[in-house]
């Protein structure tokens, strides 16, 4: 007999080997200054987890909701909007023209074909709405992409791109992201010693070093826009 698969989040983003930090709440507030996200705004957070950046955007002021196949998120976040859904092969469980952000951090990446995630994110977004996403970038990860065995596609600057403008996105623009605080506040001059860290540090002090492992994992961001004039997909 099977037995039931166990939850993802549960098991790999436990406490114990993944402690709860002050870095989902620093992000979303980057992201909201970045972005003049406003408050009252309604906000998905795609894949949302534990709901640790969904809580940082809520605390920034937005209307947070979330879904994911976890119900982690009800423990950590009991303060959104939550659902339940099979992402790879369910529509999102919104209306049309709903959210004015979608957000998600290192999902779009698990899935087979992510096209269908792309344009379910266009359905639920309003006209004028934005869509932001990060992801491990291809180039820079390729040698430890496979040791999350749940990652599918991987992405680069030019595919992330070429995924929103084929499926309506306009204005988009897509960037290389270190996780590092710091660098957000124009340290500029910091930011060649990362680059020094990413090509002279031995990997092993990733596991030490939080310095150490966001020079190396570089991310992708970009944001992009549904249109105020559209055709439905």
């Amino acid at each position: 007999m099977n037995k039931p698969q166990r939850d993802y989040v549960d098991i790999v983003y436990n406490e114990i080997d993944r402690p709860l930090t002050k870095y989902p709440a620093q992000l979303a507030r980057y992201l909201f200054e970045r972005y003049q996200i406003k408050p009252g705004q309604k906000l998905l957070d795609i894949g949302c987890g534990r709901g640790e950046f969904l809580g940082g955007f809520i605390d920034c002021g937005v209307t947070g909701y979330g879904v994911d196949r976890s119900r982690s998120a009800e423990k950590y976040c009991p303060g959104a909007d939550l659902r339940t859904a099979d992402l790879e092969n369910d529509s999102l469980p919104y209306e049309d023209d709903f959210f004015d952000v979608v957000y998600s951090k290192s999902v779009i990446e698990h899935f087979y074909y992510p096209e269908r995630l792309v344009r379910e994110i266009h359905r639920v977004l309003k006209p004028g709405g934005i869509v932001i996403t990060l992801c491990p970038d291809w180039e820079f990860n390729y040698r430890i992409y496979f040791e999350d065995y749940t990652h599918r596609t991987p992405f680069m600057q030019s595919s992330l791109r070429d995924i929103h403008l084929i499926h309506g996105f306009e204005d988009i623009k897509v960037e290389r992201f270190r996780q590092l605080p710091i660098l957000w506040k124009g340290v500029s001059w910091l930011l060649p010693m990362a680059e020094l860290t990413r090509l002279l540090a031995p990997k092993f002090l990733s596991k030490h070093s939080k310095w150490v492992r966001f020079s190396k994992e570089i991310m992708l961001l970009s944001s992009a826009y549904k249109p105020y004039e559209t055709g439905r997909m």
